[in-house]
């Protein structure tokens, strides 16, 4: 269920100290206001500034402002957000982001080894989200949508506000006369979430008021079914793995016999999400699975572009590379 701003900062209670992450946005000027209230001296913020429009001078000399009037020590961070040849803006512009927030947890500012980092998206965007992925034909783990907790290389990351709605947080900012800044290309409708933001969401809220509450239930009944999957790919994993972590074909292909394709495809998934980062499209997973079943001679050689890499036969395992 959606709750108020104020119910939703109640409940947060990360371990201390907290970093904030400060786009100068409404949702994250709000989330730092209240955090520098609720623990005085131990929340400092974090923009990253991704050079990719005029107005970023402006977002950070807000920050600035910003953390000085409520002396909070801020961190700004300059990266490259362009995009490669095949990426999307939005997908270049989210892999600068984690890796600033990886280097300033590393300048270790706060005076302690590990971080919290809050980041301060909300119920309008988690809805956003599962329509991205519905429109990509996801599965589960893309229906799952944003999680609120999760840890990565060392930090805990939290989404506090995923059960607030995104005029709520807005109307907390009015109320108190607080500054924040509109991004202006948040209604440029060549990017795919600003026109469901703006042409797809009005039309669903107004057919369904209660929108939020149900998608996130949704997304929630997605994420307990990806859950057991994981659980399910950790099992088989074991079966299939050799002992340098590399996928014996074989153990596979008695996988696919005994247990069916799914649970094939599923350590594979698995195998290539969490040892190389690389999430395969169904055509390059269907392919692969099509190649380790026919994959019965020594003379058969796999070689399949998965990601932005290839997987490949190394005798009597897999591998995967990028060249």
């Amino acid at each position: 269920m959606t709750q108020s701003f104020a119910a939703a900062l109640q409940d947060f209670s990360p371990p201390l100290p907290l970093a904030v992450a400060l786009s100068g946005g409404a949702d994250s000027t709000a989330l730092l206001v209240a955090c520098a209230e609720k623990w005085p001296g131990q929340v400092e913020a974090w923009h990253i500034n991704h050079g990719l429009q005029a107005a970023a001078v402006d977002f950070e000399s807000h920050c600035e402002r910003l953390c000085a009037s409520l002396q909070v020590p801020l961190q700004v961070l300059r990266v490259d957000a362009s995009a490669a040849s095949g990426q999307s803006p939005e997908d270049a512009a989210r892999a600068a982001r984690y890796n600033a927030f990886d280097a300033l947890a590393r300048m270790d500012t706060a005076g302690a080894a590990t971080k919290s980092v809050a980041i301060a998206q909300h119920a309008n965007d988690q809805v956003e989200t599962l329509l991205l992925a519905l429109s990509r034909g996801a599965g589960l783990a893309g229906l799952s949508g944003m999680p609120a907790h999760w840890q990565r290389d060392g930090l805990q990351f939290y989404r506090p506000l995923l059960c607030v709605a995104g005029q709520h947080i807005r109307d907390w900012l009015l109320q108190r006369g607080i500054p924040f800044c509109e991004d202006p290309t948040n209604s440029d409708v060549r990017y795919t979430r600003n026109r469901i933001r703006a042409q797809v969401m009005p039309a669903l809220q107004a057919a369904f008021p209660q929108m939020l509450d149900t998608f996130a239930r949704s997304a929630s009944h997605a994420a307990q079914g990806q859950a057991l999957l994981n659980d399910l790919a950790s099992e088989d994993w074991l079966l299939v793995a050799r002992d340098d972590g590399l996928p014996k074909i074989k153990a596979l292909q008695q996988l696919c016999q005994q247990h069916g394709s799914a649970r094939q495809a599923n350590v594979l998934r698995h195998w290539l999400k969490h040892a190389w980062h690389v999430i395969p499209s169904t055509a390059q997973l269907g392919e692969l699975q099509s190649q380790v079943q026919a994959c019965t001679t020594r003379g058969h050689r796999i070689h399949i572009k998965v990601g932005h890499g290839f997987v490949q036969s190394r005798g009597p395992v897999l591998t995967w590379y990028n060249p």
